[in-house]
């Protein structure tokens, strides 16, 4: 499933070049994220709720294009690795269908006392989930 989320850049989004400033995509792939796991049916909220967080650990942005206010941005966010408690994200920004900037997370999955859990045993749900997007990705 790659759906596609859509976010309109606000002026406040933007420096004093009218640009967008760099620390806004990061944003825009949680907003992305968040939007892909609800498609899946799990929302980060659900997954709050059964003890589970999943915090970033490391993410990339490659910027090739200014955008600016009131831009329509497309994001296209899909599971490009996924271990069981581990999971990479893949992101592609796009406007006017040209890409304006791609980008990457990793993350990891921690139980309440911020230790690392393995889906497949305390969510068994949302692991199939991730794996069956995973094995979409991969044909």
């Amino acid at each position: 499933m790659e759906e596609e989320y859509k976010h309109i850049v606000n002026y406040y989004e933007t420096d004093a070049m009218g640009m967008v400033h760099h620390s806004n995509y990061v944003r825009w792939m949680e907003e992305a994220r968040s939007y892909m796991m609800d498609m899946f049916g799990y929302s980060y909220k659900k997954l709050e709720s059964v003890g589970i967080g999943s915090p970033v650990l490391s993410y990339k942005c490659e910027i090739k294009h200014s955008t600016y206010y009131y831009d329509e941005i497309y994001i296209k966010a899909r599971i490009i690795e996924y271990n069981g408690v581990r999971l990479t994200v893949e992101y592609e920004m796009k406007k006017d269908n040209k890409i304006v900037a791609i980008g990457e997370t990793k993350h990891c999955f921690l139980n309440k006392e911020g230790r690392p859990v393995r889906l497949n045993k305390e969510c068994e749900e949302l692991d199939k989930i991730i794996k069956e997007q995973l094995n979409e990705n991969i044909k």
